[in-house]
């Protein structure tokens, strides 16, 4: 028998499993994870997250975020479009963050497929609100958006690393429905204007 969905955690709050797994969980989970997103930097930081946890634990990726901010300007892609070799030796030495060149080259390449995204659709979000599925819990629901995606030449956005950025920016909300956070996130969905 596998582990419950959702537990009751010590501070009496009944969230998903994983929410409550650790500390560093809990305000990710109930604040952040599943709210939807309508700012293209935040969003730009979102997907740039999910690529760097392929291959390891979000766990990992969550406890460097401030140390990746700091690292990419905040995620301004604007900033981040002009980054050069000097930059990529620079982060290739951040113990802060993960030292993985592919990533990291990724990441200065999206950032200037970001700024062509938004010349050509007005917005990352205009463009990302577009894929929202009629129904959540489908992890193939990230394949069409995932697949745009490369063809404007973005990279390290497969189909699994595009569905966990729906998860965490809000397009789809999988937490349990019996998590008390599904509710402020449906309520959270209802209420954003889709741009």
């Amino acid at each position: 028998m596998g582990s419950p969905a959702v537990v009751t955690g010590s501070d009496g709050v009944l969230r998903c499993s994983w929410g409550d797994s650790t500390a560093d969980y809990r305000p990710y989970h109930d604040r952040e994870w599943g709210f939807p997103v309508a700012d293209d930097v935040v969003l730009f930081e979102k997907l740039c997250l999910e690529g760097f946890q392929a291959g390891l634990s979000w766990l990992t990726i969550l406890r460097k975020r401030e140390a990746f901010r700091s690292a990419f300007c905040g995620f301004d892609f604007e900033l981040v479009a002009r980054f050069g070799e000097d930059d990529v030796a620079r982060l290739l030495g951040d113990a802060g963050i993960v030292r993985h060149r592919g990533k990291i080259e990724a990441v200065i390449n999206n950032a200037a497929r970001a700024l062509e995204l938004v010349e050509a659709e007005g917005s990352l979000s205009a463009f990302a609100w577009r894929y929202e599925p009629s129904t959540s819990g489908d992890p193939s629901a990230g394949k069409p958006l995932a697949k745009e995606l490369k063809r404007r030449g973005w990279r390290f956005v497969g189909e699994t690393t595009v569905y966990s950025f729906m998860q965490a920016m809000g397009l789809v909300n999988d937490h349990d429905h019996a998590c008390e956070s599904w509710a402020a996130v449906e309520a959270a969905r209802a209420a954003l204007p889709r741009p």
